[in-house]
């Protein structure tokens, strides 16, 4: 079945498909770039899914770099389909220190979902939070993004630092609404819409 939106859609089609994913650098010196991920970079992925804390809070992970690679070419193939964005955080030399995407894009109503990690050798020094304020500054004033959603475990304090140090609100707290591999976790909702 077929529905009409009553209102125009908030983000015209093609909005992103229309030109290659962007490499997007973050100011602040020390060469922080998001870009797309290469096939290079399918053992630095993987690493990230033996760290105890990334398995912690991501429970959808990849165990060979065959299946990193699957990914990266679903990754590729979500930009021109328009489903999702997905950027190494890297060194402008090319060295992976995390991951950043938008998923869940919603052009009728004009809004996403952020989601990240970051490699333990780069945690602490503010990768996350830069990344995530660059990622979220193209979605919103250069792509035409409304809003921008991210949520975490609540008993997930890293996460929850990144997502205000870049700016998303905490709008509240989802009960028993994500499985990990101790159970049911309660999720905070943060937000981040044009105009904050």
């Amino acid at each position: 079945m077929t529905r009409v939106l009553s209102t125009p859609p908030a983000m015209a089609p093609g909005c992103l498909a229309r030109a290659p994913q962007p490499v997007l650098p973050a100011p602040g010196g020390g060469g922080l770039v998001l870009r797309p991920w290469e096939r290079a970079d399918a053992a630095a992925f993987l690493s990230a899914y033996q760290d105890e804390e990334t398995r912690r809070w991501h429970t959808h992970r990849p165990s060979t770099e065959a299946e990193v690679r699957e990914w990266f070419e679903g990754y590729r193939r979500d930009w021109e389909r328009e489903r999702g964005c997905h950027w190494a955080v890297a060194r402008d030399g090319g060295e992976v220190l995390g991951r950043m995407a938008l998923r869940g894009l919603d052009f009728a109503d004009g809004v996403a979902n952020a989601a990240y990690w970051v490699l333990p050798a780069a945690r602490g020094a503010g990768v996350a939070s830069r990344a995530l304020a660059v990622l979220s500054a193209w979605a919103l004033e250069d792509i035409g993004f409304h809003r921008l959603e991210l949520d975490h475990s609540t008993r997930n304090h890293a996460s929850c630092r990144v997502a205000a140090k870049a700016g998303y609100r905490l709008e509240g707290t989802r009960r028993n609404a994500a499985v990990h591999d101790d159970g049911r976790h309660d999720m905070h909702l943060h937000a981040r819409v044009r105009g904050d």
